[in-house]
């Protein structure tokens, strides 16, 4: 049996900086309609960058959960931005950072229920300290761990952000 499911209808309910909501109507596979929400994100990349042995974190405040949370440096993808050049911006911008090198470490499905975003990740080589420049209006922290310290925050579950726990566990893992 195929398990595919046809769009039938799409229709947007909301339309954001960011972000788009969907409320379609679609095929299963007996045939019955069903109604599926989708967010349509732009995607983005996220960076692993190791520098004196010690791996590169931000920690700023996330407002969905109400809490700040230490996460690899990562940005979303500008329109028509090839993935490598994001992580080289957002390294530089949010750490101060420059790599000689972005090597592709794969692409995740954060939240496949009901988004169709797509995080790249990638891991920095020949890694060189510089100065950091954030956005207007984001904040955050650099935060320096090695290897052996982020993966016991992993287990013991003080990193939650999912990029983050797949990058260091298919880099170090």
């Amino acid at each position: 049996m195929k398990l595919a499911e046809t769009t039938v209808e799409k229709r947007y309910v909301y339309e954001g900086k960011i972000l788009r909501v969907r409320c379609d109507k679609a095929r299963l596979p007996d045939g019955k309609l069903c109604v599926r929400e989708m967010v349509e994100h732009p995607g983005g990349a996220a960076v692993l960058a190791e520098c004196d042995g010690k791996i590169a974190f931000v920690r700023q405040f996330r407002y969905p959960y109400g809490e700040e949370i230490l996460e690899v440096p990562a940005g979303k993808l500008e329109k028509g931005e090839a993935p490598v050049r994001t992580v080289e911006r957002e390294l530089s911008e949010e750490t101060g950072l420059v790599a000689d090198r972005f090597v592709p470490v794969g692409e995740i499905y954060p939240t496949p229920g009901y988004t169709d975003e797509r995080l790249y990740l990638f891991r920095a080589e020949g890694v060189r300290r510089g100065e950091s420049h954030p956005d207007e209006g984001e904040f955050l922290s650099l935060e320096w761990y090695s290897p052996c310290e982020a993966l016991a925050m992993v287990r013991d579950g003080r990193i939650k952000d999912a990029k983050t726990v797949v990058l260091l566990l298919r880099c170090y893992g």
